[in-house]
């Protein structure tokens, strides 16, 4: 069971302590729903300055709102539009300093002013892409890209997506 506080994101072992923490909640529990909503908690815990974290779920040229912690979101974003249909289309990180400069950008909270967005690929193809924005300016540098991408390599091979298909 999840019974760890809050961790500093300043110490230098963040990550690995995340992403440990998420190897014990996915670990034994074959659920993938389940899991993505513990996921998806874990980092609305665990990060600070973010107002929203979630995923959103490959359903052919679209991703499908799927579990998230924050406010009520877009459902429906298409492939290549807005910084997590980018993310999708590239199938690479995008971290984004500033939303209202990102050609674009969906404005699904006015709110956000910065956000990072990691697909999640299973054998190659795209299933998902975690996305998290936050309120303010550039919060987001290459430590939490670095690893927020191993959390999502350990979603890719930890979570049976086709439970989610």
């Amino acid at each position: 069971m999840y019974r760890a506080k809050k961790l500093d994101r300043r110490e230098p072992k963040f990550y690995e302590a995340v992403n440990y923490l998420l190897d014990r909640l996915i670990g034994d529990e074959d659920n993938a729903l389940a899991n993505l909503c513990n996921a998806a908690a874990l980092l609305g815990h665990q990060l600070d300055e973010v107002t929203w974290v979630g995923f959103y779920l490959r359903r052919g040229d679209e991703l499908v709102l799927g579990p998230f912690q924050g406010k009520p979101a877009c459902v429906h974003i298409p492939i290549g539009q807005g910084v997590c249909g980018v993310a999708a289309a590239r199938r690479e990180t995008v971290l984004v300093a500033d939303v209202h400069q990102f050609p674009g950008h969906i404005a699904c909270d006015a709110a956000s002013r910065s956000e990072i967005v990691v697909p999640i690929l299973v054998a190659g193809e795209l299933v998902a892409v975690l996305d998290i924005d936050a309120p303010v300016l550039s919060r987001f540098d290459e430590t939490d890209r670095a690893g927020l991408e191993e959390f999502c390599r350990r979603l890719a091979v930890g979570i049976d997506w086709s439970q989610l298909a």
